[in-house]
């Protein structure tokens, strides 16, 4: 029964070897999901998109379709056609900006697939003594110093990534990453917003606060062309044109919260700091070592050059082969495969390499071939008999197809005693 176990996992293993490679965002350990073979990657929380998709698309179809077309009416000019074509066309860019900020890597950290030595750790010149003497279950002090302009930086061990994290990097709790640059989670998008899509969030923000305001206003320029053309007051107006009043209302609430929050990250781009960073830490209270100058602030934030992905979603995942190191000549016993664990693949494999076939074949042929006693090294004297085949052995050979050379051993084996 332990050999058929046995020859169970040994197929079970040559299956995933044959099996096709799986890729990087296959085998993902945080939360993110994957579309088009891992070429876009969002947060778990993805569908909230839609919801924010709808509420831009749909006031856009209606201002389209029914104000634009009363402009030129009372117009009386192609001026409903332009004005219908800038926002639908103004529509598509922040749609666009959005997929970008929602679909791309936010600045994830690779993980490490063990903790850092801390032996390594203690040779750091800038790190400190942790508070009264304590340290994590790794060994490791939850933190150490930086410098970062010539400021001293704290900056914290994370046990899920295994990793210290860079300066201004956090540990996203919803979608289960290491973030560099983060700035907040937005349910809105979708996605973690970070060092690689703060960018196109910031234009996507103040973007939508331009289209709100652009149909507030056209709105309102409709109903005063109504009011004006049948000389009648703005209740009249309404009644002759109800979804103008319905968008200026729509807009006049949503300008209160995407163009407060794009008022709220020029702020932050001109003091060179994260949503994050200025609800935890305050800068504004003490120095913050970011803070390079208004204007080399919005160049550092909006114009410097994107940093490559640190990830290659669709790679394929790489599977150290093992060996044996064991002497089956000796009679020891043979050691399990290792297991293998890429980074950032949260994914264990065993897996046997050709060449270790053939190295077992041999050592178990070695094995078999000591006949005689004569034969026999020296270090099996003493033994009874001719040496043995221990169970591992046997195990292994009934597994690789050597059943029969085991036979005839085992025969030699019991004359040898009968003779003795």
């Amino acid at each position: 029964m332990q050999g058929k176990a046995q020859l169970s996992d040994s197929n079970r293993r040559i299956m995933e070897l044959d099996a096709p490679p799986r890729r990087v965002y296959q085998a993902w350990k945080g939360s993110n999901l994957f579309f088009l073979g891992g070429r876009l990657i969002f947060g778990p929380d993805v569908r909230s998109l839609v919801l924010t998709v709808c509420l831009i698309v749909v006031p856009v179809i209606f201002f389209a379709a029914t104000v634009c077309p009363q402009l030129g009416h009372e117009f009386h000019s192609q001026i409903g056609g332009w004005v219908a074509s800038v926002a639908v066309i103004f529509t598509a860019y922040i749609l666009i900006v959005l997929l970008i900020t929602s679909g791309r890597d936010p600045g994830i950290v690779p993980r490490n697939t063990h903790p850092p030595e801390p032996e390594d750790i203690d040779e750091s010149s800038n790190l400190p003594d942790c508070p009264g003497g304590q340290q994590g279950s790794t060994g490791l002090p939850p933190t150490r110093d930086v410098l970062v302009n010539g400021v001293s930086v704290k900056v914290k061990y994370c046990h899920t990534c295994m990793l210290y994290r860079p300066p201004r990097c956090s540990h996203c709790s919803i979608c289960n990453n290491c973030v560099e640059r983060f700035d907040h989670h937005c349910p809105w998008v979708g996605q973690c917003i970070g060092k690689r899509n703060y960018r196109f969030f910031f234009m996507f923000v103040s973007s939508t606060t331009v289209l709100c305001i652009y149909v507030f206003a056209f709105c309102w320029v409709n109903l005063r062309r109504i009011m004006d053309t049948h000389q009648c007051k703005i209740g009249r107006a309404l009644l002759k044109s109800p979804i103008s009043g319905l968008l200026i209302l729509y807009t006049f609430i949503a300008v209160w919260f995407v163009g407060g929050l794009t008022s709220f990250h020029i702020y932050l781009i001109s003091t060179n700091q994260t949503t994050y960073e200025n609800f935890r830490y305050r800068y504004d209270r003490r120095t913050n070592p970011y803070n390079l100058g208004v204007g080399q602030n919005f160049i550092d934030v909006l114009f410097s050059r994107i940093p490559s992905s640190k990830h290659d979603f669709r790679a394929k995942v790489k599977a150290d082969s093992s060996t044996f190191a064991s002497s089956l000549s000796m009679g020891r016993v043979l050691s399990p495969p290792k297991t293998s664990v890429d980074l950032e693949m949260g994914m264990k494999r065993q897996a046997v390499a050709a060449e270790d076939f053939e190295d077992l074949h041999s050592q178990i042929g070695s094995a078999m071939g000591l006949e005689r006693c004569g034969t026999e090294p020296p270090h099996f004297v003493g033994r009874k008999g001719c040496s043995e085949m221990s169970p591992d052995i046997e195990a292994f050979a009934e597994e690789f197809g050597m059943e029969g050379g085991l036979s005839e051993r085992k025969k030699i084996e019991r004359r040898t005693n009968d003779d003795s």
